[in-house]
């Protein structure tokens, strides 16, 4: 049999998480729900056209990139999947097997969604919007394949979003000037060092622009959970007057307060780059990142013009 359709996955991935309330490692709710689905082990070895995965798990990611948008479910570290408990309180009011209608509202009402904390999120709610499949029916196939672009570009984001909030803080220095450098700065990858710790002054990494070091950027990485208000920014500030920049990036996993952007904007030498910008920042440069190129044919007219030949 082909590998069903990813909202087949959600209602049995769901039940299952809800067996395992204290979590589950991704691979066994992947097989879990090939099972459940009747799935072979031939079945299993079909792989996505890239050749990157088995799409039963492909499929089943997706279901679970569903349940979390929704609130069901979560993802409290890398490559393990929980219920909620909105998740098993959903449950509890819907027997089993759901209707079809709840499935397509699980798979589609929640994409525009922005992943959150599970203690934030909030039960699915009847005012959620949901997308009509048969809109796609209308678009062109370019239109359509620009639409799953943007879907996989901000799942993606999300997902380092999510891990960049919990790797440890000096790892976090490193990818951002892993970054930094992908991004051109520095002649090699030496002109970036990390120099954050206790007395750093303020001051996670230094890049030196050119080969003699003559001029430098200095940056500051926090991996924080909160918005970064204008008294941190200040102090950046500070730690740049003292060792005489001109120049620092200040980059967190978080947001910023408003006045810490007019602080940054008022003073001009310091760019403030937020968690959402940083992960798109990685998509672009591919830190952290793999990318596949996909080949859309297009039909040459050109080719078949007798009158120019």
């Amino acid at each position: 049999m082909a590998a069903p359709t990813y909202d087949k996955f959600i209602e049995p991935l769901l039940r299952y998480l809800a067996t395992k309330p204290n979590g589950v490692p991704a691979r066994e709710a992947h097989e879990a729900v090939a099972d459940v689905l009747g799935m072979s082990a031939e079945d299993r070895q079909e792989l996505l056209p890239s050749g990157a995965q088995p799409i039963y798990k492909n499929r089943a990611g997706w279901a679970h990139d569903r349940l979390k948008r929704s609130g069901l479910s979560s993802s409290p570290r890398r490559g393990y999947w929980q219920i909620t408990q909105q998740g098993l309180d959903f449950l509890a009011r819907h027997r089993e097997p759901l209707d079809p209608a709840e499935v397509e509202r699980l798979a589609v009402g929640f994409i525009d969604v922005r992943l959150r904390p599970p203690a934030a999120a909030g039960l699915p709610g009847d005012d959620v919007p949901i997308r009509s499949p048969g809109s796609s029916a209308t678009a062109s196939p370019d239109d359509r394949l620009a639409e799953a672009l943007s879907e996989l570009r901000a799942t993606v984001a999300t997902e380092l979003q999510e891990t960049l909030a919990k790797v440890a803080p000096a790892f976090f220095e490193a990818i951002v000037l892993d970054l930094l450098h992908r991004m051109g700065y520095g002649t090699n990858r030496s002109d970036l060092q990390r120099v954050g710790g206790a007395g750093d002054g303020g001051i996670d990494g230094v890049i030196s622009l050119d080969k003699l070091g003559l001029e430098k950027v200095y940056v500051q990485a926090k991996r924080w959970q909160q918005a970064v208000g204008r008294p941190e920014i200040q102090a950046f500030y500070g730690a740049l007057a003292g060792q005489r920049a001109n120049k620092g990036v200040f980059i967190t996993t978080s947001s910023y307060t408003a006045q810490a952007v007019d602080f940054a904007n008022s003073v001009e030498r310091i760019v403030l780059v937020d968690g959402r910008r940083l992960a798109e920042l990685m998509i672009d440069h591919e830190v952290g990142v793999t990318a596949r190129t996909l080949k859309v044919p297009r039909f040459d007219s050109d080719y078949f013009d007798e009158d120019a030949s």
